[in-house]
């Protein structure tokens, strides 16, 4: 009896420092070399605001504060299937560095950084968090 693969859950940021976001050039793939949000996979007995701090500290050097939840996404391909849990953050210290997953990191005005994203998913969970954050903000 072969064994079926299960999905992979993770968790990913848009950590705002007042309208700039935080990107990361991914290192591996999937979409290596491609711009997207800082996250990773989440660890066995991780909370996923656990893990997500983890990773945007280990991929960035950034230290974030957790505003609320985006939503979540999913990408399933042939041989692989990711559940993608995205939340919004602000920027609470540190300047981005590339480390560990990542070739670079850099917070970009908000309209570059939708450019920068190939992924029409992660664009999604972008405008899904501006529009988290005017609501948060009574706009």
């Amino acid at each position: 009896m072969s064994v079926k693969p299960r999905p992979v859950v993770s968790v990913g940021a848009v950590v705002w420092r007042g309208d700039d976001v935080l990107l990361i050039r991914r290192a591996r793939a999937p979409f290596e070399g491609q711009w997207s949000i800082p996250g990773g996979k989440v660890e066995f007995g991780e909370t996923l605001e656990d893990a997500l701090v983890r990773e945007v500290r280990e991929e960035t050097g950034v230290e974030i504060a957790l505003t609320g939840l985006i939503g979540v996404y999913q990408s399933i391909e042939a041989d692989t299937h990711f559940v993608m849990v995205d939340w919004c953050a602000d920027w609470t210290g540190g300047e981005p560095r590339a480390a560990d997953d990542a070739l670079d990191a850099a917070f970009v005005p908000f309209d570059e950084a939708l450019e920068r994203i190939a992924w029409d998913t992660t664009r999604t969970a972008l405008r899904d968090a501006a529009r988290l954050r005017a609501r948060a903000a009574g706009a």
